[in-house]
C-alpha cells in the first residue's frame, strides 16, 4: 500500500520510510500477514530520491570495456563491494548496456561482496551474468568488512599484495568498510586497498515531510503505530514531523509533553540507530538484528513481548 492508498482501519499502521520495491516488496508481504495477534497495515512513505552520476558511471563503463576487473595478475580490481540497491542498479544498467559487446568483461570470476539479503537479491536478478556473491548474511558494514578480510585472503591465497577492491557508493555513506580493510594496524599481507567510486547522489524528497506529517494526522487515533527508518537520510525530517526536535538545539526535546506513548520507532540496523543517537540524542525502540523484513518484525515482536 502506498501513501495515497492508505486507509484508516483497525489494523496497526506501520509506516515504512522507503520507496516500495517493484514488482514485489518483502516488507509489504511480511507485514500483510497477521503475526502474534497483530495485523499491521503497511504504508510506504518515499524518503529518498537518487540521481545517477555520469562521472562515476563513465569510470565503471571504462573498467568493464577494458576488462580491468578480473582475478588475473594484471587486474586493476580483483573484486567489488555493494552495500546499496542503487549501486546495484547502476551496475545492472551498465552490464545490460554491454551485453552484446564482446569487449566487455562479465566479472564472473571475481568475488562480489554485499551486505544484507535485499542487495544480494538485486545482484542475483541481473540476468546477463551470474555472479559470485558473498556476505549477504553479515547484516552490516562492519561485519561485512571482517568477513571480507578473511574470505578475500583465501580467494587470492598467496597473492601479495592482494588486488584492490572496487566499492560502488552513493555520496552519503559510512567509511567503516574501507577503514577496516585498509587499517594500517593490519599486516601488509592482509591489508586490502579499497577504492570508493561515487555513482549516485542521494537527497531527501521535497514532499517527504509533508507526506509524513499528513500520514501521522491520518493515523493519530490508532492505539499503536510504528515508524520504520531505513537510512540516516530523512531522520531529521521524521523527528521534526513527530514534534520531537527542539528548534534551538536540534536535539530531542526533554519535556515530557513531547513524547507520544503510542508511536514507536524501529531502525533497519545499527547505522541508522547510531545516527539517531549521536545526532539527535534519540533512542529508537527497536533496532533490527538483521536488515530484513523478518528482522524488523522479530524486533517489534520482542519489544512488545517485553512490554506485556
Amino acid at each position: 500500500m502506498t501513501l495515497i492508498e492508505s486507509k484508516t482501519t483497525s489494523k496497526t499502521p506501520i509506516l515504512l520510510l522507503k520507496t516500495k520495491s517493484t514488482p514485489n516488496d518483502g516488507y509489504e508481504e511480511q507485514f500483510s500477514v497477521e503475526e502474534g495477534g497483530i495485523q499491521f497495515d503497511p504504508v510506504f512513505v518515499p524518503v529518498l530520491e537518487h540521481k545517477f552520476l555520469d562521472d562515476g558511471l563513465n569510470v565503471v563503463r571504462d573498467l568493464l570495456q577494458k576488462k580491468e576487473i578480473h582475478q588475473g595478475q594484471t587486474a586493476k580490481y580483483g573484486g567489488m563491494i555493494f552495500t546499496s540497491q542503487r549501486a546495484v542498479e547502476v551496475f545492472a544498467m551498465l552490464v545490460k548496456e554491454g551485453k552484446d559487446d564482446e569487449s566487455w568483461a562479465p566479472v564472473q570470476d571475481v568475488p562480489i561482496y554485499t551486505v544484507g539479503p535485499a542487495t544480494s537479491r538485486a545482484l542475483c536478478s541481473i540476468p546477463q551474468t551470474p555472479l559470485n556473491i558473498f556476505g549477504a548474511d553479515t547484516g552490516n558494514g562492519e561485519a561485512l568488512a571482517h568477513y571480507i578480510l578473511e574470505h578475500y585472503a583465501n580467494w587470492y591465497k598467496g597473492r601479495k599484495p592482494l588486488p584492490p577492491l572496487l566499492f560502488l557508493v552513493g555520496d552519503r555513506r559510512r567509511d567503516i568498510i574501507p577503514k577496516t580493510l585498509m587499517d594500517l594496524a593490519l599486516p601488509e599481507s592482509q591489508r586490502i586497498q579499497v577504492d570508493e567510486l561515487v555513482v549516485y547522489g542521494t537527497g531527501v524528497m521535497e514532499s517527504f515531510e509533508q507526506d509524513f506529517t499528513k500520514l501521522l494526522k491520518d493515523t493519530c487515533e490508532s492505539p499503536m503505530r510504528w515508524v520504520v527508518v531505513f537510512s540516516p537520510t530523512g531522520c531529521e525530517a521524521m523527528l521534526q514531523a513527530l514534534g520531537l526536535l527542539d528548534p534551538e538545539t536540534s536535539k530531542i526535546r526533554t519535556d515530557k509533553s513531547s513524547k507520544d506513548s503510542r508511536t514507536f520507532v524501529a531502525t533497519i540496523g545499527p547505522t541508522t540507530r547510531d545516527f539517531l543517537k549521536q545526532s539527535f540524542n534519540f533512542d529508537p525502540d527497536v533496532c533490527a538484528e538483521k536488515p530484513s523484513p523478518e528482522g524488523i518484525e522479530q524486533g517489534i515482536s520482542t519489544f512488545l513481548a517485553g512490554k506485556s
